[in-house]
């Protein structure tokens, strides 16, 4: 059955992205991210759900490994949720929609075919999790504090959303924390 995943990379104080968007830290560590987690994810994700501003940060960065899903090692279907699309996007994969976050989420579950939409970005993560559409949540914790940047949860006046640990494991300097969303 298709789940709806946010996934990130986050420092221990809550960052997904430091200063201007800047993701460089996070390879700092790439040879502690477990190799067949991130396996697992590209094989079970079939499309792809992001903010503008998660694009945005691909967009800019020299680095393969931002500018393309897992370095180039998954494709298919992306779906950005913004109101301002760029007129020079020039590959196909990558879809500009607007509107509510319930009809993203349905719309990239159609082109998964079956398998898991991913979301990347906070504030699509927010949106997501605010109209309880996020089945799971996978953070790979990073160790270092970034002091500023892009929190991943820094929603003002968010209910209280209750998680349940699906697996809780260190992996070299790292750690990888997988909850299940209540119901």
């Amino acid at each position: 059955m298709a789940i709806v995943r946010v996934n990130t990379t986050m420092s221990l104080d809550g960052y997904i992205a430091g200063p201007g968007g800047d993701m460089d830290w996070v390879f700092e560590y790439g040879d502690d991210v477990p190799g067949d987690l991130v396996q697992e994810v590209i094989d079970s994700t079939g499309a792809i759900l992001a903010g503008r501003g998660s694009y945005d940060v691909g967009r800019r960065s020299t680095r393969r490994e931002t500018s393309k899903p897992f370095g180039g090692r998954w494709s298919g279907p992306q779906y950005v949720l913004t109101h301002d699309p760029p007129d020079d996007e020039r590959d196909p994969s990558i879809t500009f929609i607007s509107g509510d976050i319930r009809t993203a989420v349905t719309t990239a579950l159609e082109a998964a075919d079956g398998r898991d939409v991913l979301i990347l970005g906070a504030d699509v993560a927010n949106q997501a999790l605010d109209a309880g559409v996020v089945d799971d949540i996978l953070i790979v914790l990073m160790p270092l504090i970034l002091g500023d940047g892009v929190r991943l949860f820094g929603a003002d006046g968010r209910s209280r959303i209750d998680l349940e640990p699906v697996g809780i494991a260190p992996s070299g300097r790292l750690a990888t924390l997988h909850y299940r969303v209540s119901e």
